[in-house]
């Protein structure tokens, strides 16, 4: 169970996430302005914040920005607007660990969240990057290269290839793929991790990822 801080102005998004993680069995507070958010983050009682880029008083950037200068390293995912690329990439080199586009489905937040919780438990990658089989992700840009060329994910290419490669040599589930990555119960009639994996390999290689007959798949070390 996570002490998750939700820094957001909307009631109704404030409230839907608040519910969600509650559900999951995460402890919530929520704050609806940005200095509230602020003093609240950097008391030092959360294991993650859901933060807002705008909001009143205090915009996400100025939270972020301020959250880091103290330094504060609570794991932070921000909420953007959708077709805001400038804002995204602001915030990932303010000090955002992840994004969140809106509008969202609540099942790929919780992804998000259940990835930065891990990373926050395993002490994450000490330079922000997950270097595996050829292949380098920046976590805070969210680019990837394979042999030193940059190649393009989506968000949640770059989601499945993160939580392959930080388990590098590791027999991985479609059940455990689908909650991690899609926050989904296993539907043993969906092939969506199937194609997720497809794509990975076109753009990384085909040896990258290994088929485990009956079992799973497996990330090369």
């Amino acid at each position: 169970m996570a002490r998750i801080l939700i820094v957001e102005d909307e009631d109704r998004i404030a409230s839907f996430i608040a519910k969600g993680l509650r559900a999951e069995g995460h402890r919530t507070s929520v704050q609806r302005d940005g200095l509230s958010g602020l003093d609240e983050a950097l008391s030092g009682g959360h294991d993650l914040v859901v933060l807002d880029i705008g909001l009143p008083g205090l915009d996400g950037f100025g939270v972020l920005e301020q959250l880091r200068a103290q330094g504060s390293t609570v794991p932070v995912i921000v909420l953007t607007a959708r077709d805001s690329v400038t804002d995204t990439v602001s915030a990932l080199e303010g000090g955002a660990d992840d994004y969140m586009p809106k509008p969202f489905r609540f099942a790929e937040l919780l992804a998000r969240v259940r990835l930065r919780l891990r990373q926050g438990e395993s002490g994450g990658p000490a330079d922000d990057r997950v270097v595996a089989g050829g292949v380098e992700l920046d976590l805070r840009t969210r680019r990837a290269t394979v042999g030193g060329r940059e190649v393009d994910l989506s968000a949640r290419e770059f989601a499945l290839a993160e939580y392959f490669m930080t388990n590098p040599g590791r027999v991985l589930s479609r059940e455990q793929l689908l909650d991690r990555v899609w926050g989904l119960d296993f539907d043993p009639g969906s092939n969506v991790v199937d194609v997720y994996v497809g794509y990975l390999r076109r753009k990384f290689g085909a040896a990258c990822i290994a088929t485990v007959r009956g079992m799973g798949y497996r990330f090369a070390a």
